[in-house]
């Protein structure tokens, strides 16, 4: 018995299972199924991307050392060129055998030298009586060391070395200088200097130590190296004078004189010593100066 609903049309009733059907829209699967497979043979294979790798279960950490690449089979790799070499190294095998005994020749003179220093200073010694006259020679008069700084008493004098000559002039005259102060001229030529060479330095002051430690308080010389610190001295002297021009245009120095000034340092302040500032003169005798020595000579 069709059931009829109260409104004007035609009759309603429940839908068939065939009407439901037809009219419901069939439901898609929750999962969506697999796509089968392209055939590696077909016209889209060649529009297939490949699938992506499977990532690996271990990561390699950021500074690891990458993996020596092997060279490609038929190339060959260029050979590394050995490091250049410097310094002996560098040298063929002769020179090399050559650097090596000269820097062994300065290395003994070296030794050699250090210890007959040490022997010079050093208190008198078995070895010193045996070999003091090789020492002295080998220490005189160039590298004589004074100790006189660190003695309880050190020198409080200002000494000064001057000299005069007696100039035959160009036209047979003879004049005699005045007095030349050559520590004044030393003095001068280190004054703001800041590396003076070890002649402006040590050479007069040195020169004028060793006449006086060898002479007596008359000008005597004492034992065999008197005349030797003479004429040590008179050299120097000689060509200080020639560079100074004191012989003037076609003059020649015949004599010297050397003399020294001591003066004392003055004390300080707050000591109670009391000593003269008054100069005290040491004068030589005249010395000749034999014929070439102007000129530069080493007789």
């Amino acid at each position: 018995m069709d059931v009829h609903d109260g409104g004007a049309g035609s009759p309603k009733g429940p839908n068939t299972s065939r009407e439901a059907e037809a009219e419901t829209p069939p439901a898609r699967d929750a999962v969506p199924r697999p796509r089968a497979e392209l055939s590696s043979s077909g016209p889209a294979a060649s529009r297939a991307e490949p699938a992506d790798p499977e990532p690996s279960s271990r990561a390699e950490p950021a500074d690891a050392d990458p993996v020596p690449r092997a060279e490609p089979a038929g190339v060959v790799s260029e050979p590394r060129r050995p490091e250049a070499r410097t310094g002996v190294a560098a040298l063929s095998p002769r020179y090399q055998v050559g650097a090596a005994l000269a820097l062994a020749g300065v290395a003994v003179a070296v030794c050699v030298h250090v210890g007959m220093v040490f022997l010079h200073v050093a208190p008198s010694n078995t070895v010193t009586k045996a070999h003091g006259k090789a020492i002295d020679d080998w220490i005189y008069p160039e590298f004589e060391q004074n100790w006189k700084l660190f003695a309880p008493n050190p020198l409080q004098q200002n000494i000064a070395v001057q000299v005069r000559a007696q100039v035959r002039t160009a036209d047979g005259g003879s004049r005699t200088t005045g007095w030349y102060d050559l520590s004044a001229q030393d003095g001068r030529a280190i004054d703001g200097n800041l590396l003076p060479s070890h002649t402006q330095q040590n050479e007069l002051r040195r020169a004028w130590d060793f006449f006086t430690a060898t002479h007596d308080n008359n000008n005597r010389p004492v034992g065999l190296r008197g005349a030797l610190s003479e004429t040590y001295l008179r050299h120097i002297v000689v060509l200080r004078l020639e560079r100074g021009g004191t012989a003037g245009d076609g003059g020649v120095v015949e004599r010297i004189q050397v003399r020294s000034q001591t003066t004392n340092v003055t004390p300080p302040k707050w000591s109670t010593e009391k000593v003269s500032m008054s100069p005290v003169y040491r004068e030589l005798s005249w010395w000749s100066v034999p014929d070439g020595e102007t000129e530069g000579g080493t007789r």
